[in-house]
C-alpha cells in the first residue's frame, strides 16, 4: 500500500475533492447525486482523522477499504473510524448515495464523546458492512435528510446539540439493524462459529505445548478473515459470550481432560496450555469452575 494522503480536517478533504466547503466545520454531508467528484487522486489511499458513514440506497459499484473490496450490490452502510484508510476508485459510478463526515471534536462535552466507542461497527471491516431492508433504508434515508436540513440552517447555539442528537439516533438505528443482521444471517454466522470451534479444538488438542501463549481473539479473527470486533459482537449476540470467553471455555475443557487423564502437575498443565505463570491458570480455572485444579482432580479421583 502506498503512503496514504492524510487529512486532519473535513475542510481540507472537501477542498481536495473539489467539493463545497462544509457549512459546519465539524460535520458535512455529501450527496453524491448532487455533486461531481474530482477523481485526480483515483487509486490513492486516504487516511482521515475523522469519522465517515457511507449510505448507498441503490448501488452497484464497489468500494475499497483496507486490503479488501466490497460490492454493495443492493445498497447498505459502511463505517470508517479515524485512522483507518480508504482507497479512492476511478469509476464515477462508484459515487452514489451519501457520505457523512464528522470530527471527534464535535462530540466534546456530550455523552457521545465516550459513547461513540460503544458502536463497534466503526471497527468492522468493510466486508462486514450493514445490509438494509427496504424499510430500514427508508428510515436511514429520512435521518440523513434531517441532518442535511439542519446542516443547511444557519449555525446557532442549538446547532451542535441538534446535530449530535441526530447523529446518535442514526448510530442507534444502525446498531439495531446490525443486531438484526446477526440474527437473520444465522447460517453464515453459525458456519463461522463452527470454524472457530474447530480451530480452537485443534489448538488445544495438539500434543505439543502452546509455546507461543494462549490464542487471542485477534488470532481467531485473522484465521476466520473477519475483524475482531465484528466477531466478538456477533458471538455476543448469538451465544451470549465474547470471543475471549469462547477461548476460555475451550481451554477449561482441555484442562479438565489433562487433569483427569494425565499425571501432569497443575504447573505442567498450565505451561502446556500456554500460560506463562501457573497462578494465572489456577485463577482462571477456579473462576470458571468454582474449584481449583487440584480440588477438581481430587474430586474426580474420589
Amino acid at each position: 500500500m502506498d503512503k496514504p494522503l492524510k487529512f486532519n480536517n473535513i475542510s481540507d478533504l472537501m477542498r481536495r475533492l473539489s467539493l463545497t466547503p462544509p457549512a459546519h466545520p465539524m460535520m458535512t454531508l455529501v450527496n453524491y447525486d448532487q455533486v461531481k467528484i474530482d477523481l485526480r487522486d483515483a487509486g490513492s489511499w486516504f487516511m482521515l482523522d475523522f469519522y465517515k458513514i457511507t449510505f448507498k440506497k441503490d448501488f452497484h459499484g464497489s468500494v475499497k477499504y483496507g486490503p479488501g473490496t466490497y460490492d454493495f450490490k443492493e445498497g447498505g452502510m459502511a463505517f470508517l473510524a479515524p485512522g483507518q484508510v480508504v482507497q479512492m476508485t476511478a469509476n464515477p459510478k462508484d459515487y452514489e448515495g451519501y457520505a457523512l463526515y464528522f470530527h471527534p471534536g464535535m462530540l466534546d462535552g456530550h455523552s457521545m464523546a465516550n459513547g461513540i466507542h460503544n458502536y463497534g461497527f466503526f471497527d468492522y471491516a468493510v466486508a462486514e458492512a450493514l445490509f438494509l431492508s427496504e424499510k430500514e433504508k427508508q428510515i436511514i434515508e429520512t435521518l440523513f435528510e434531517a441532518i442535511a436540513i439542519e446542516l443547511d440552517n444557519s449555525i446557532d447555539q442549538y446547532s451542535e446539540n441538534v446535530l449530535v442528537s441526530q447523529l446518535e439516533l442514526l448510530l442507534n438505528h444502525s446498531d439495531r439493524f446490525y443486531n438484526r443482521q446477526f440474527l437473520t444471517r444465522k447460517n453464515m454466522h453459525h458456519d463461522l462459529i463452527g470454524r472457530m470451534n474447530i480451530w480452537l479444538n485443534e489448538r488445544f488438542n495438539g500434543t505439543d505445548p502452546l509455546i507461543n501463549g494462549l490464542p487471542s481473539p485477534q488470532d481467531i479473527a485473522t484465521h476466520l478473515n473477519v475483524s475482531q470486533r465484528y466477531l466478538s459482537d456477533m458471538l455476543k449476540t448469538l451465544t451470549g459470550k465474547t470471543t475471549q470467553q469462547h477461548i476460555h471455555l475451550a481451554l477449561i475443557e482441555k484442562a479438565k481432560v489433562l487433569l483427569n487423564q494425565t499425571n501432569l502437575t497443575t504447573a505442567e498443565i498450565a505451561y502446556h496450555l500456554g500460560f506463562e505463570h501457573p497462578q494465572s491458570f489456577n485463577k482462571l480455572f477456579k473462576q470458571r469452575t468454582s474449584v481449583s485444579p487440584v480440588q477438581f482432580r481430587r474430586d474426580r479421583l474420589n
